[in-house]
């Protein structure tokens, strides 16, 4: 991968703050490889205990939707009741849900 201002490789860094808990985007590092990744990303976002594990990935394999997208890609749900259960009744007496 080549960089025109010679920089290595950027990675996003997702923090993990305890076990069972959602990965969390907590910033950005440059790394040559995954191993040099985590280790930067380790020195740079848990100095002070904040994660229990980490993941990172190359921000360029990372794909998302643009603006242009919006319309087609999210296009309205008013059409499809099926996709929230609005329609449903809860039965009498039921608890815990």
């Amino acid at each position: 991968m080549s960089n025109n201002n010679n920089q290595f490789p950027q990675w996003e860094v997702f923090i993990q703050e305890k076990s069972g808990s959602p990965f969390e985007h907590a910033g950005s590092v440059h790394a040559t490889d995954k191993k040099m990744a985590l280790q930067n990303a380790r020195d740079i976002y848990t100095r002070r205990l904040e994660g229990r594990a980490l993941w990172v990935v190359m921000t360029d394999n990372i794909a998302s939707t643009t603006r242009d997208d919006e319309e087609e890609f999210f296009d309205p749900a008013e059409d499809k009741i099926y996709r929230t259960p609005n329609f449903y009744k809860m039965p009498a007496g039921t608890t815990n849900l």
